[in-house]
C-alpha cells in the first residue's frame, strides 16, 4: 500500500494523532528533554516515558505492516502486537502518575486518546478478516 493511500486509512490517522500526543506529553513530563536520550537516563520516569513513546511510535508502523500484508496471520499478529502496546501505554500512564507526575490532566488526555484509538482499532481489527 502506498504512503498516500495509507494516510487515508482512518486508524492510521488516529495512530499518528496518538503518537503526536504521546510525544508532546512525554516531552513535558520527562526530566531529560532530549527524547532520543531518555533510555540513558537514571530516572524511572524517563524510562517509562521512553517506553511509552516507543510503543506509540510502533503502533502506526504495525498498522502499515498489516495494511500491506496479504497474509491473514501476519495482519492478526500486527493487530495483537498493537493491542499489547495499547495496554502498555495505559500501564505507563499509571506508572507516570505513581512516579509523581503532577499534571494528571495531560495523562488523562492521553488516556482519552487511547480510549478513542482503541474503539477505532477494534473496528479496524474486525475489518482485517
Amino acid at each position: 500500500m502506498s504512503r498516500k493511500k495509507l494516510h487515508s486509512v482512518p486508524i492510521y490517522k488516529k495512530a499518528l494523532e496518538l503518537c503526536h500526543m504521546s510525544r508532546e506529553i512525554v516531552s513535558y513530563v520527562t526530566f531529560n528533554k532530549d527524547l532520543l536520550q531518555l533510555y540513558r537516563s537514571q530516572s524511572l520516569r524517563d524510562h517509562m516515558a521512553d517506553a511509552l513513546l516507543t510503543d506509540a511510535i510502533l503502533i502506526p508502523q504495525q498498522i502499515a505492516q498489516a495494511e500491506r500484508s496479504q497474509s491473514y496471520s501476519e495482519r492478526m499478529k500486527s493487530a495483537s502486537f498493537i493491542n499489547i502496546m495499547i495496554r502498555n501505554i495505559n500501564s505507563y500512564c499509571i506508572g507516570l502518575e505513581k512516579d509523581g507526575v503532577k499534571e494528571k490532566e495531560y495523562i488523562n488526555l492521553l488516556r482519552s486518546e487511547i480510549k478513542s484509538f482503541r474503539s477505532s482499532f477494534k473496528k479496524w481489527r474486525k475489518s482485517l478478516s
